[in-house]
């Protein structure tokens, strides 16, 4: 099993100071780039490309992702916000332009078109969820199915390039891995209150909620507190849990039904964070029951 170290060699490309200084940037593709990287390696035909085509996907999805950060009007003139701000898309559009210059100096320039028309794909998909979001004609479940479909448009390019034998393997695979990455990061959004439109909870609570609530909810600045009493009442931080739960579980089952040779266990090791995401929660619980 080739040692992962797809984050290290995306280091020298993001870890700039006056990025790191002036604004946050959004977490690394790491689950869908691990998943990659394995697949990749399955067959000699591509697994000496595999950190090539690793690395520059992951680095296309980052600038994706750092443009997603941007916020949509730009009121706020505190010198400060507007240059975290310009450094978003500036620094979106570097991380973006790295594959073609990494490809073509490889000579790769199929992978180029290829993974230009996923980058096509991915934001089509991402206007019609922003246009379904500003219409408040989005459920909770359409949202979660939706945001899965976008990040994993780029990684499923690789549909066509992987060998026939693990392609449909692959497309159910990631889907999997990146539905379980969609939901715990909206169980740390749900604990935060923060982006509070853009959550699961958000929509759920518009879906179930009274016609008082979602009048609320629609407002342009909610008061927060009344936001968390509401995210208690329709227990959005605990209905996640049982959604990632349940993820989990189909993952497992899944990953375990593959023979236990080095390849299957590279993939269990990958799934390996949410089975202990879990497990540290309901230690966390029973602890706390036991101290009450």
């Amino acid at each position: 099993m080739t040692t992962y170290r797809i984050p290290e060699l995306a280091r020298p490309y993001i870890e700039y100071d006056m990025i790191r200084k002036h604004t946050d940037l959004p977490g690394f593709p790491d689950f869908r780039a691990r998943l990659l990287h394995a697949f990749l390696g399955k067959y000699s035909t591509l697994s000496g490309h595999r950190e090539l085509y690793t690395l520059v996907t992951s680095l296309v999805q980052l600038g994706l992702d750092t443009h997603d950060t941007v916020s949509i009007t730009n009121d706020d003139k505190e010198m400060k916000a507007a240059r975290a701000r310009q450094l978003k898309v500036l620094a979106g559009d570097y991380f973006s332009s790295r594959f073609y210059y990494l490809l073509s100096q490889a000579g790769h320039i199929e992978l180029i078109r290829v993974l230009s028309g996923a980058i096509c794909e991915a934001n089509r998909l991402k206007m019609n969820l922003y246009l379904l979001m500003k219409q408040f004609k989005l459920t909770a479940e359409e949202y979660i199915k939706q945001s899965v479909e976008v990040k994993t448009r780029l990684f499923l390019s690789f549909d066509g390039i992987l060998e026939t034998q693990i392609g449909p393997i692959w497309a159910e695979l990631l889907e999997l891995f990146t539905r379980c990455e969609v939901l715990l990061q909206e169980i740390v959004r749900s604990e935060s209150s923060q982006h509070y439109r853009e959550s699961w909870g958000f929509w759920h609570v518009l879906q179930w909620g009274t016609k008082e609530e979602k009048k609320m909810l629609q407002h342009e600045e909610p008061d927060h507190a009344k936001l968390r009493s509401l995210w208690l009442k329709y227990k959005v931080t605990s209905q996640l849990y049982q959604m990632l739960e349940a993820c989990t579980k189909e993952l497992q089952d899944r990953l375990q039904a593959f023979e236990p040779d080095q390849w299957g266990k590279e993939l269990l090791s990958i799934g390996e964070p949410f089975r202990s995401y879990l497990s540290d929660r309901r230690d966390t619980s029973s602890r706390a029951i036991l101290e009450i």
